[in-house]
């Protein structure tokens, strides 16, 4: 296992095809910093590029995140700048179009922007005492209109008017309901469930499933391309995926996707 650190930043481990971003500001529940969103952006590039199969990412200590540094904000319209040179937006739309299927593991509440970072990941399995609120309202904030769409079309409109325009707080069960979170379950069994959803995501077809992660991502913004996506379906039936996996059901063995079959 290796792992990048640089004084609170986000924290990359790397441990077989399982990637993991931590982010690693506890005494100030994971506040993201102006500071965290290159880091962030370069850790998202190169786990692709090392040919992760699977990221998981989550915080350290009691809170997921307390979302993006709001003094930063505020430190950027009183100068004038560009409040939009921070990027964050940026940094969780990337994250959204990772082509590697993500995972959000979180260990306790997650507030602010914070909450649209976990929406951008594939999957979210909770502690079933977290909880969630979005206080761009109470705070005179619009939000940005990426994260409004990622929202509304991944949760729904009335859900997402109760998260954005009450303020209220959600807890665990609610956000089960409004399809926030996949799972909730104990904190000693967020490990293990989360590990699990990873080995299963690492062992099926890369390719294949990069392309259908796309597909639905594009249907979700309403933005499908299916001329494309056709294109990968005729390319899987030929594809090296599609006779391993066939392969392999017929031998009633695990399937072996490995670097030779993934189309690279």
């Amino acid at each position: 296992m290796t792992s990048v650190n640089l004084s609170g930043t986000p924290l990359l481990k790397t441990d077989g095809p399982i990637a993991t971003i931590q982010l690693d500001r506890p005494r100030q529940m994971n506040k993201i910093t102006a500071a965290d969103l290159a880091v962030l952006s370069g850790h998202f590039a190169s786990i692709e590029k090392a040919g992760a199969r699977v990221l998981i990412l989550t915080g350290e200590g009691r809170a997921f995140s307390a979302g993006y540094d709001l003094g930063d904000i505020a430190a950027r319209t009183s100068s004038k700048e560009d409040v939009h040179a921070s990027g964050f937006e940026n940094v969780v739309d990337q994250l959204e179009t990772l082509a590697i299927p993500t995972i959000c593991r979180l260990n306790g509440g997650v507030y602010g922007g914070a909450t649209d970072l976990a929406l951008a990941c594939d999957f979210r399995i909770g502690v079933d005492d977290c909880e969630m609120f979005m206080p761009a309202a109470r705070l005179g904030l619009h939000y940005y209109s990426s994260g409004l769409m990622r929202f509304a079309s991944r949760l729904g409109v009335a859900a997402t008017k109760k998260l954005f325009l009450t303020g209220l707080k959600l807890d665990a069960a609610e956000m089960l309901r409004i399809g926030y979170l996949d799972e909730a379950v104990p904190a000693g069994s967020l490990d293990a469930r989360v590990k699990e959803l990873a080995a299963v995501l690492a062992a099926n077809a890369p390719v294949v499933m990069r392309g259908m992660k796309r597909a639905i991502n594009e249907i979700a913004r309403n933005a499908f391309d299916p001329a494309a996506a056709d294109q990968r379906y005729r390319e899987s039936l030929v594809g090296a995926e599609l006779r391993e996996g066939s392969a392999a059901f017929a031998e009633k063995r695990p399937p072996r996707f490995g670097a030779d079959l993934d189309g690279r």
